[in-house]
Parts: C-alpha cells; structure tokens; sequence
C-alpha cells in the first residue's frame, strides 16, 4: 500500500504537492469514489484511481528533461487562454511529464520535466536549499545600496526572502544585468525583488539549476538528462 498523493505523482499526475491540492479539491476517485483525505493509502496494482474523470496508469519508467524554455509558453500543462506550453516542445516524448517548478510567461531558460515526482518536490522544497541562477536585465543600475539588500533579503508582500547571491555582470544605457542565486522557489521572485529595490526586470533568464547548465541546448529545444546527472540532483535532493 502507498499513500494516494505519492500514487499520483509517480504516474507522472502531478508533483506531490499538486496531487495533495488535488485530492483536497476532491478531483480524485479511487474505485469510484471521491477521496480527499490526505494520506489515504492506495494499491495502485488493485485500485483504479482516476482525477477529473481521467484513469491513471501507474508507471514505473522515470524520464528525465532538461528544457530551453523560450519566453511565450506556460508552464502549466493546461491553458484556459489556450497559449503554447512547454510540453508542446517535447517532440517525441510519449508519456506525461511536467515541470520542476515554473518559469512564468515571458521567462527563458533552463526548466526541468519529469514524471518523479518525489525528486521533483525535493528540488522545489526551500529546505533543500537547491540553487537556481537566473540573469535578470533590470531597468536603471543598481547601487550598493540596492545589491546588498539583495544579498540580505527583501521584504515582500509573502515574508522576507531568503539571502541571494547577487553579482552585477554589466551595465549600460540606463540597464543592468545581474546575476542572481536562490534557493526559494516563490511566485514570480526574481522579479518581485528587483521590483522592490525599485530596478523592474526588463528581461529574465534561468541560466542553472541544480548544477545544470544550458550549455548545448538551444532555445526552444531539450535533451534527457544522464544517469549521473540524475544522481547528482538526488543528492541535493537527500536522497539517492
């Protein structure tokens, strides 16, 4: 027996912390019946479980992506706008995956797919303390002042954020590009913070995660990660 929300994610459904809203909402059925009591203990050999009406497969087969996301698609698998989503890159890719994380609208750069949904809550989870890099392109140029707030932590609407680390790459025509570290994963972050220093984002782009970089990977195309690779986000995850 396995806990449904661990069920879910393995099948490639949804991250855990999604399958658990989902199974809140009450979009999840197990032999027909609505279940939306976290931890509920599941055979998926014997069970037929489903969400919103769709039969989940169980699968045991893990895939890993590593994405050049170009700014214009959405991370979520499905759009009531209807606008292009990342899966749409995938060419090729048969099964379900999803996104580690998100990279909203009008971000580029490195995003992450897969249908693990274990390592994927690890590399989200702040207390894992996974770093993404991002480039940010910020109207105006940041004194010291404004960076090391950065570095301290900026007071947002949702709490303080964690420190960054922050370096400023260059700077010209009333613009800057700066290069920062997190290991939080908030809503539209980067951007809020350097909206809070008052240097809105002009442009934004993950450039590492985890370790990975977008060496090789055009915009717009993808490749699977190795074994090693893999292995080494398990181990920033804390587990193997």
């Amino acid at each position: 027996m396995e806990r449904l929300h661990k069920v879910l994610a393995a099948a490639g459904v949804a991250s855990r912390r999604k399958a658990e809203a989902l199974i809140l909402q009450g979009k999840v059925r197990v032999n027909g019946q609505v279940v939306s009591i976290l931890g509920t203990q599941v055979d998926p050999a014997v069970d037929k479980i489903s969400v919103e009406g769709k039969p989940v497969v169980p699968t045991e087969r893990k895939s890993y992506f590593l994405l050049h996301k170009p700014a214009g698609y959405v991370t979520t698998l499905d759009d009531p706008q209807g606008r292009p989503k990342v899966t749409d890159l995938l060419t090729g890719v048969k099964h379900r995956v999803y996104p580690i994380g998100r990279l909203d609208y009008a971000t580029e750069g490195l995003l992450l797919l897969t249908n693990d949904g274990d390592l994927a809550y690890r590399l989200t989870h702040p207390k894992y303390g996974v770093v993404k890099t991002y480039q940010a392109l910020v109207l105006g140029i940041p004194d010291a002042t404004a960076l090391n707030t950065l570095r301290s932590g900026v007071r947002l609407e949702d709490g303080l954020t964690a420190p960054a680390e922050v370096r400023l790459i260059n700077s010209k025509q009333g613009s800057a590009l700066l290069e920062l570290k997190i290991h939080e994963g908030r809503n539209r972050q980067v951007r809020r913070m350097c909206d809070a220093i008052g240097y809105p984002v002009q442009r934004l782009r993950r450039t590492g995660f985890g370790g990975l970089t977008l060496n090789g990977v055009p915009v717009g195309s993808f490749r699977t990660l190795s074994p090693a690779e893999v292995a080494a986000l398990r181990e920033q995850g804390g587990t193997q």
